[in-house]
């Protein structure tokens, strides 16, 4: 079993992290909701897939925050927060570009960072996926909110001790094998307790990255079983339909985790699509997003008063962290950056600086971007393929799902 160590995210997390492998490829595996980067070494299956992974990359496997070894915290964190989990391995790692592997509630934590950070993306697989925590006219099979709530008081009262029979959905083919159901009850166990997955799963629901899907433009890999009774085939196709030049690979199978069953074939699809993609390709596009401010009756009132226009700068509104950028025109700042989160909501507070001068109004808009632009111009933002727009304390265009995730 390989060293656990610990990377550190921007915001203070400690990421519970090992490496294995000698291969040439640099892969990252995020799991479905509950992981334990030690306990699954324990399961044969488990250790032999790995195993088979390590023989042709460097496989970086890690517990998001809230869950396993990684730091927990009373509240679950969004997915643009999670996602910083995947770069503070991969800087941990002096890994400057990798694979994504995303399962199940991993798939869209990959595909958002994918689509925010190309240049860092060789490719993405995501594996069991889905797009959207509940469902809607476009997206039917969802359970509904309702449903998952209900699923979640029965799970709090008998959390890591469902029967075999409660477990099976996750893997049809291992029916009557007592020793891997024992480990499943463990993992639930050790992965999260009882509160931390409440709240995990609180988060899934709300998951939506179909607006996000048209701006990866990195190789990625669609990889469902066609009989998976936890995240149904038809939403791995409503993936494939979005994202540009996908291949989409479906395989016959009931389980819906990936080791257990044909897991070979899996394998191969993976392998096959990984070194393929193993080559320097200059990402075209990126997810950024920009936030528009304009103090209004700023000029005016400052003539009234007798006093200078406020010159604002970006340490003054912003705390500005990897990726962004921002430009003063005029009297109308205009930051650029690459975390949707930090555009509206943790840099909010920053912008009272203007409104001794007037009413700050407010305007942020998500789009895909050329990356130049993205990096140079942050004005343009929003110009092209607006994915969304709204003002500042709106729903993000992303979230998280419910029980069905593991």
């Amino acid at each position: 079993m390989p060293q656990t160590k610990y990377a550190k995210t921007v915001d203070g997390v400690h990421i519970a992290y090992s490496v294995s492998g000698a291969g040439s490829i640099d892969l990252v595996w995020a799991p479905g909701t509950v992981s334990h980067v030690e306990v699954y070494w324990e399961e044969h299956r488990l250790a032999r897939f790995m195993g088979r992974l390590g023989s042709f990359s460097r496989l970086m496997l890690f517990d998001k925050r809230g869950t396993g070894m990684s730091d927990h915290a009373t509240d679950a964190a969004t997915l643009e927060e999670r996602m910083d989990d995947i770069r503070a391995v991969m800087d941990a790692c002096d890994s400057e570009r990798a694979v994504l592997m995303g399962i199940s509630e991993g798939a869209p934590m990959c595909a958002l960072f994918a689509a925010t950070y190309p240049e860092r993306t060789v490719g993405v697989v995501l594996l069991g996926g889905y797009a959207k925590g509940l469902p809607a006219e476009d997206y039917p099979w969802a359970p509904t909110r309702e449903e998952q709530l209900a699923g979640l008081a029965r799970e709090e009262g008998s959390w890591g001790a469902w029967t075999d029979e409660e477990l099976l959905d996750f893997a049809p083919s291992m029916a009557g094998d007592a020793r891997f159901f024992d480990w499943l009850r463990k993992l639930l166990r050790v992965g999260a307790s009882p509160g931390a997955e409440r709240a995990l799963e609180m988060m899934n629901m709300e998951v939506d990255i179909s607006n996000v899907l048209p701006a990866i433009r990195v190789p990625a890999l669609v990889l469902h079983r066609t009989g998976d009774r936890i995240c149904k085939a038809e939403e791995s196709r409503y993936l494939a339909d979005r994202i540009p030049g996908v291949k989409h690979v479906e395989l016959p199978g009931e389980d819906h985790i990936p080791w257990v069953g044909d897991s070979d074939s899996i394998l191969r699809e993976i392998e096959t699509f990984a070194t393929q993609t193993w080559r320097e390709v200059e990402p075209d596009r990126v997810l950024a997003t920009v936030m528009f401010t304009d103090i209004v009756g700023s000029t005016t009132k400052a003539a009234e008063l007798d006093i200078p226009r406020p010159q604002l700068s970006s340490d003054e509104l912003f705390s500005t962290g990897p990726g962004d950028v921002l430009t003063i025109d005029g009297a109308v700042p205009q930051a650029s950056m690459e975390d949707p989160d930090q555009a509206i909501g943790k840099r909010a507070e920053r912008l009272a600086v203007g409104l001794a001068s007037g009413t700050l109004k407010v305007v942020v808009a998500t789009s895909s971007r050329r990356l130049r632009e993205a990096r140079e111009r942050p004005e343009v933002a929003g110009v092209e393929e607006p994915l969304v727009a709204g003002e500042a304390g709106k729903d993000h265009p992303s979230g998280a799902r419910g029980p069905r995730d593991r």
